[in-house]
């Protein structure tokens, strides 16, 4: 099913997620609801705070179109299986460590911030302990698309968005963009 996705100004994005300790037929549902989300908003990532939720569950798919290589590197479980076997991947309740601090400089949206763009520097290497949807503990290590698309959804697990990241120059860009969300979600909270 299609959920809401929050958008800026509403509280739960600001908020932590708590662990996830039951590993049941409604966490797999709120998975498979949360990519239907992601892939209907054209996403490559959704926290569960963006689905007003907070859980630390989040989803991610970087897959390339077919026939195109992946522009990063990656490892699963020490292993480095075709992306199909391991995309799409929902990831609960994650443990980040910087593999590689070298910062890179990209530009980044979010599914939450309609509209919104601005470079945002992140560590270039992650590596990310987390556990699958059964509750059984994996490890992937990744850079490019993957790293970052990682560390921007464990953020929002944490209550951190990517407008405190954003480059200075690039959040007084959209500052009347972000100001109208706010205004939006704040009338949306009152009618609700």
């Amino acid at each position: 099913m299609r959920l809401r996705v929050t958008q800026y100004g509403e509280p739960v994005l600001r908020q932590p997620g708590e662990r996830v300790t039951v590993f049941d037929e409604a966490l797999r549902q709120l998975a498979g609801d949360m990519f239907e989300t992601m892939y209907a908003e054209e996403g490559i990532g959704l926290a569960a705070q963006q689905i007003d939720r907070a859980l630390q569950i989040c989803v991610v798919d970087v897959r390339p179109p077919e026939g195109v290589e992946a522009p990063f590197a990656y490892s699963y479980d020490g292993k480095q299986p075709p992306l199909d076997l391991i995309m799409p991947l929902a990831i609960v309740n994650p443990e980040v460590t910087i593999t590689d601090a070298t910062k890179e400089d990209c530009l980044e949206g979010c599914l939450s911030f309609p509209d919104v763009q601005g470079t945002v520097t992140r560590s270039r290497g992650v590596r990310c302990a987390f556990q699958d949807l059964s509750g059984n503990p994996h490890v992937i290590e990744a850079d490019g698309l993957l790293g970052r698309c990682i560390l921007h959804e464990v953020d929002h697990l944490n209550g951190v968005l990517f407008t405190d990241h954003m480059d200075k120059a690039d959040l007084r860009k959209n500052e009347n963009r972000i100001k109208k969300l706010k205004r939006a979600s704040r009338d949306f909270l009152k009618n609700r």
